[in-house]
């Protein structure tokens, strides 16, 4: 291919998948650096994509041990693999899956805390209100796509934008910039706002070169043709619109390669492959970002193949067990980096998935679909050692088991808007603007978890 024909190729498939903010909002609110820096804070959401199984994440370790065995012959963790959690919690003992013995020292540091039997709910439920079709529920539960697009905050085909998109649009204008909402792959729910864009973000940090443009060096005679594409002029709307799409993915490019450029490489062992390669990059970035004076910001981590029908011990690589082990390495490192740059109050990593799994074990050795799920928050700011909501009682057929047939589907007793309410409040979305961000959360009374420090 020539390398006309290249640049092309890879320009336009940037900005056709990049919605993206000019440079030049970064300091626009009068703030010094120093003082912008100072009041620096980054969300980090990790989404486990195909429905990571919660009850293999989180296990009791005292009596209810045993309904858990129980329910899962031939699967259940044994007792004495699970990696021990100090303390008591919600009145039960607990040990994580081994692959996440890594976090257990943020655990015991207050730096780690779970938050329970979590999920999409309109109002809240028991499994009875379900069998007896009592009250209203989230539409099209148990399918992957579309519980990813409702735990990331999509509100319906006339409303696509996430929580994390209104969330930052919400916020006063001071602490709006370029680079606010960042996803690493085409997957942008979370992070789509109603009007506003989003900005991608190479994960292997290589933003540098659009095919033969370096966009280091703008005086190359590609950067010059890649830059003359955005300032393009025309009547036609679309054409119009694609230029300026175009000049803002190239503006974003331009920034975060110049943000890498001169960014030390981050501390922390983070594992090969996709996740550890794009949480190194973030690491590598959020130091460069607060000291230009970046804000606020949210930035989605899509990894996995959690969809454990079959096979769900063992070493194949798309079984839990090696990628939840996957999860444990490359989140401690990107904790550890974030110490070690300075980062430790400025950065929440919240880690989600589609749903829970049944505690009944499915044909093939991995389990189904289900609905109420177990997820964790890690940083300097989380109010950790401790888990938050109502843990569920782990038997087929129990009070929290929507399944007629008892496959153990938990029905959530803490809601996705609650669980996400608390991470945005601390970003800096006032109270009062919460039901704006999350329509659902006027029908709860809780309306934060109370997990993170201010």
């Amino acid at each position: 291919m020539n390398p006309r024909r290249r640049f092309l190729n890879h320009a336009g498939s940037l900005s056709a998948a990049s919605t993206l903010s000019m440079l030049g909002a970064a300091l626009g609110t009068g703030l010094s650096r120093d003082a912008a820096a100072a009041d620096y804070k980054t969300l980090v959401c990790v989404f486990l994509t195909g429905g990571n199984d919660g009850n293999d994440s989180l296990v009791p370790t005292d009596a209810a041990y045993n309904d858990y065995a129980r329910a899962r012959p031939g699967l259940a963790l044994p007792k004495d693999s699970l990696v021990p959690l100090s303390g008591l919690s919600l009145g039960h003992t607990f040990g994580m899956h081994p692959g996440l013995a890594p976090l257990a020292p943020l655990y015991a540091q207050g730096r780690l805390a779970w938050v329970v039997n979590a999920g999409p709910l309109v109002v809240p439920t028991t499994a009875q209100q379900v069998v007896d079709r009592a009250v209203e529920l989230p539409p099209f539960l148990l399918s992957h796509s579309d519980q990813v697009a409702m735990q990331q905050g999509w509100l319906g085909d006339s409303d696509p934008s996430g929580w994390g998109g209104r969330a930052l649009e919400s916020l006063p204008a001071d602490l709006r910039h370029s680079l606010s909402a960042v996803t690493l792959d085409t997957q942008r729910t979370l992070v789509l706002g109603q009007r506003s864009r989003v900005s991608w973000l190479d994960g292997n940090g290589l933003q540098r070169y659009w095919g033969s443009a370096d966009l280091l060096n703008p005086g190359h005679t590609w950067t010059r043709a890649v830059q003359s594409l955005g300032r393009m002029q025309s009547a036609n709307a679309y054409e119009a619109e694609y230029a300026r799409t175009f000049g803002g993915s190239l503006a974003d490019s331009v920034e975060v390669a110049q943000a890498l450029s001169g960014a030390p490489a981050p501390a922390g062992d983070f594992p090969p492959g996709d996740l550890g390669n794009r949480l190194r990059t973030v690491a590598q970035l959020l130091p460069a970002w607060k000291a230009i004076g970046k804000r606020r910001q949210v930035v989605l981590v899509n990894w996995g193949g959690f969809d454990t029908h079959v096979s769900q011990r063992g070493s194949a690589h798309w079984a839990l067990d090696p990628q939840l082990a996957t999860v444990g390495q490359a989140l401690a490192a990107f904790d550890t980096a974030n110490r070690a740059s300075g980062m430790d109050s400025n950065v929440v990593t919240c880690v989600m998935s589609d749903f829970g799994r049944t505690l009944k074990p499915a044909a093939g050795g991995g389990t189904d679909h289900a609905w109420g799920n177990h997820w964790w928050v890690i940083g300097g700011p989380v109010i950790g050692a401790q888990a938050y909501g109502v843990f569920p009682t782990l038997k087929l057929g129990g009070p929290d088991d929507f399944d007629l047939k008892g496959g153990g589907r938990w029905v959530p007793t803490t809601s996705t808007d609650q669980f996400a309410a608390t991470l945005v409040n601390w970003l800096g979305v006032p109270a009062d603007a919460l039901t704006a961000v999350f329509p659902n959360l006027v029908n709860f009374s809780k309306k934060s978890l109370g997990f993170l420090r201010a």
